[in-house]
């Protein structure tokens, strides 16, 4: 495919990808409006979400597009979520990209079940061998080192797809392009399952806190190779940080922690929604 082609066709990817997203953000929110101007699309203070970015990106100096979607839900015990898709293309090379996670603020196994379950499913349409690659390169790569602590419980990375052969462009578009289709039934059931559970201002001030993490992520490994302006977008609107804060001991805030550890969660059995 003449390179001209292949840059339209990732364009319509990634047009289409953010159009389909706002559109279904939108219903998925109920109240909620992304605003209609610019490459950035923002939804503040919906009734689902407090913030929701939906962004994309093009530049045509050796031609890179890029898709980045960040959720802050308003409910503590809805998941934060955070997914990246682009492509990189010079005069002799091409490459897409793409990275999907999870950040709870409480562990509830059939969430974080359901969740690596589509993308697998996903990642198998590939290869068989592929999402193992691609979650522990996501482990690998969302944690906070300074903390010895995962930002969140994974999901999938992958960097400089390239699929060999005659048909390997086409391939590797269609992959990145059905994982941008995937970001809806892998994390909106959990959004729906979680947006109107009651909470107080217990669990309020436990998601600032774990927001503050998330922020401290995003401005010391994200920032340095990141537009300043995205940086600042995707950040949640609001959050907090205690120098020594310890979670009671036995309580959900706790759990957390062993929640947060890698597992293969794909492989275990579905456990009912609770």
């Amino acid at each position: 495919m003449p390179s001209g082609d292949r840059r339209d066709a990732v364009k319509a990817i990634v047009s289409a990808g953010q159009r389909e997203l706002v559109a279904e953000l939108e219903r998925l929110d109920g109240g909620g409006r992304f605003g209609r101007s610019g490459r950035t699309r923002l939804l503040e203070n919906g009734d689902v979400f407090e913030r929701a970015v939906v962004s994309a990106a093009f530049s045509d100096e050796f031609f890179t597009a890029g898709l980045s979607v960040v959720l802050h839900p308003r409910n503590p015990y809805v998941p934060a979520f955070q997914a990246h898709f682009r492509y990189r293309e010079t005069a002799d090379s091409w490459g897409f990209g793409g990275s999907v996670d999870l950040l709870p603020c409480y562990g509830f196994a059939s969430d974080a079940t359901h969740f690596h379950r589509v993308l697998k499913n996903h990642c198998d349409t590939l290869d068989p061998a592929f999402h193992a690659q691609a979650k522990r390169a996501c482990d690998d790569r969302f944690r906070l080192p300074h903390r010895d602590e995962a930002r969140g419980i994974g999901g999938i990375l992958f960097d400089h797809l390239r699929l060999p052969g005659p048909d390997g462009w086409r391939r590797s578009a269609a992959f990145t392009a059905a994982g941008i289709a995937v970001i809806a039934p892998a994390y909106f059931p959990i959004v729906r399952r979680r947006k109107d559970l009651p909470y107080g201002e217990r669990e309020r001030q436990w998601q600032l806190y774990r927001r503050g993490r998330y922020v401290e992520f995003t401005l010391v490994h994200d920032a340095a190779t990141a537009v300043q302006a995205d940086v600042l977008t995707a950040l949640p609107p609001l959050a907090r940080w205690e120098s020594e804060f310890t979670p009671e001991p036995g309580s959900a805030e706790a759990e957390l922690a062993s929640f947060l550890v890698p597992r293969d969660w794909a492989a275990e059995t579905p456990v009912t929604a609770g």
